[in-house]
């Protein structure tokens, strides 16, 4: 429902709030007064081409903000949430336009493109005006105003379903055949591929623990090298090299020599070379003791070339397999998986396409007789809807409208979801003439009427809860226009109406009443809207009556209508 339309620096108007409630709500004012600047406010709003026509004069831009307060059970709400905005309670549209024709538009005080824009308003607003009628008119909305209007919803979900199932199974066909064709292009390169993956046996994680066992043997390989060498400094093979270890005998040697020979232990212990020779004795024991225990970590870091030597060969050959492929090497086995699968499905896949072809009939044929008790139900809600429909036109004048519910059977390449036929309404307003679509064949007041009848028997299949008739009433007058002001009351019980009327006998109708009119400030002409109650309700229908001059049997003849409409 809208619940308030707020407008700034719109040709005439300044600056303008209106609040809205449920039931109808009427809009009047003599011709000129600016009522078709509030509707173009409010189409501004609802996604219209922006005009920088719209900004009032000396203004940089105009802007209208409308309300919105939908159920949250309402289609509005499920596509803000698909289009990713924050959907609250209240719905909020704003439009700017700038002076240079630019435009930007709104919703929860979020940016959204003007199609976005459009998409929402069709599901909140309808407005059907004389020259520029949309929802109905539409032919894409026949087929569920008349499954809303009569048609069990069980059925069309069922032909849906149908739909939807036959369109994956289809689907499914479609791609194990592409997938066939392109495993028989690739047969010869497929089964080499398969074979070579399956020999080398790739492993999840075997990359890296290859990657660190070789680089374990590397280091290991890298500390014996270096004990070697080491061992070979404290004990050379070469002559050339005697080695510390001689070095410290010949030098114990020389120091032996110094001693007298038949010196008592004694008095070689107390001899100036006892603290040297002492030194070159333990030098010699610790160099044995660095012999010994470098001999002990050469035994134990001695490595097998060949165990390095098949890791890396291993490691390298995975690295060529993925290289080959481009993939890494991690994602081999789940290759080798893949094309396995592709190969067995190419060994098999003929009894699988046959399986699928046979679903696929199976699902064809279930949507088929869906469909076919779908399209029996709306040929009897066809016939219900024409004489509904036709039972609202002659207090309408349009007694001589006949109106039809085309229902042709659609080619396969045709069908839907929605089931296998077009539907489209269709009138014919003079005798002995060919029923066409709505909107070529009424005139302007004829059209804005049928709107009406149609709208009153269909409400119940829309889920727009605003309707806006602009001038609904044109050019009628008494009788016709009393069954228009009817018609509209009882419509405006199921969804929220707004009118632009002419018609004191419509205007009386209204539950809330709007009088729009033009006034001076400041030497500018401006629009004001004022809402009515009491007399000055009384005294508006009394001019809508009598015109210019308001006589006392006007205000009289006001008096009946608003007490007949009470």
């Amino acid at each position: 429902m809208l619940s308030a339309l707020s407008i700034r620096d719109v040709v005439l108007i300044d600056r303008l709030d209106l609040s809205f409630g449920e039931g109808l709500t009427v809009l009047t004012g003599e011709t000129g007064a600016g009522k078709s600047i509030l509707l173009d406010s409010l189409g501004l709003a609802l996604g219209d081409r922006a005009d920088s026509g719209l900004v009032r004069a000396g203004q940089e831009q105009a802007v209208v903000t409308a309300f919105f307060n939908p159920p949250l059970s309402h289609p509005a709400f499920a596509l803000l949430t698909e289009q990713g905005l924050e959907a609250e309670e209240e719905i909020v549209i704003r439009r700017q336009v700038a002076r240079d024709g630019r435009s930007r538009a709104f919703v929860n005080d979020q940016p959204v493109s003007a199609g976005l824009l459009r998409r929402l308003a069709a599901l909140l607003v309808e407005v059907q005006g004389q020259h520029d009628q949309i929802g109905l008119a539409d032919a894409g909305a026949h087929a569920p105003l008349l499954d809303g209007f009569g048609v069990p919803p069980a059925l069309t979900r069922s032909v849906a379903s149908a739909w939807g199932q036959w369109q994956d199974r289809r689907a499914a066909l479609d791609a194990a055949r592409r997938a066939m064709a392109e495993a028989q292009r690739d047969e010869d390169w497929l089964r080499h591929a398969v074979g070579e993956l399956t020999e080398l046996r790739p492993e999840p994680g075997e990359e890296e623990q290859l990657a660190q066992a070789r680089h374990a043997m590397q280091q290991g390989a890298r500390r014996a090298e270096g004990i070697a060498a080491a061992l070979a400094e404290l004990a050379p093979r070469e002559r050339r090299n005697p080695g510390p270890g001689a070095a410290l005998r010949a030098a114990a040697r020389s120091l032996q020599r110094l001693i007298p020979s038949g010196t008592s232990p004694e008095a070689e212990a107390d001899s100036p070379l006892a603290p040297a020779m002492a030194a070159i004795e333990r030098a010699e024991e610790a160099l044995a003791e660095a012999e010994t225990l470098l001999s002990r970590l050469a035994q134990e870091a001695e490595a097998d070339p060949r165990e390095l030597e098949r890791a890396e060969e291993r490691l390298f050959a995975l690295r060529a397999a993925a290289r080959k492929h481009g993939v890494a090497v991690a994602e081999l086995p789940a290759l080798r998986d893949q094309l396995s699968a592709r190969l067995t499905a190419l060994d098999t896949g003929t009894a699988g396409l046959v399986e699928l072809e046979g679903a696929v009939v199976a699902a064809r044929q279930a949507f088929i007789d869906a469909a076919a008790r779908l399209s029996e139900a709306r040929g009897t809600a066809a016939k219900q809807l024409e004489r509904a429909i036709m039972a609202e036109l002659p207090p309408l004048r349009l007694e001589k409208t006949r109106f039809v519910v085309e229902i042709t059977p659609l080619a396969e390449a045709g069908w839907s979801a929605r089931g296998g036929e077009a539907i489209r309404f269709l009138i014919a307003t003079n005798p002995g003439q060919t029923p066409g679509p709505i909107d070529k064949i009424a005139s302007g007041g004829e059209l804005s009427r049928l709107m009406l009848a149609l709208k009153l028997v269909l409400s119940r299949g829309s889920s727009v809860g605003t309707l806006i008739f602009d001038e609904v009433d044109s050019g009628i007058g008494g009788a016709t226009a009393a069954a228009v002001g009817e018609r509209l009351s009882r419509l405006a019980q199921d969804i929220q109406l707004l009118t632009v009327t002419h018609s004191p006998q419509v205007a009386a109708r209204g539950q809330a009443h709007f009088r729009v009119a033009k006034a001076v400030d400041g030497g500018r002409g401006v629009t004001r809207v004022e809402p009515l109650t009491g007399m000055a309700r009384r005294e508006e229908v009394a001019r809508m009556l009598a015109g210019e001059q308001v006589t006392e049997a006007a205000r009289a003849a006001a008096d009946s209508l608003l007490g007949n409409a009470a």
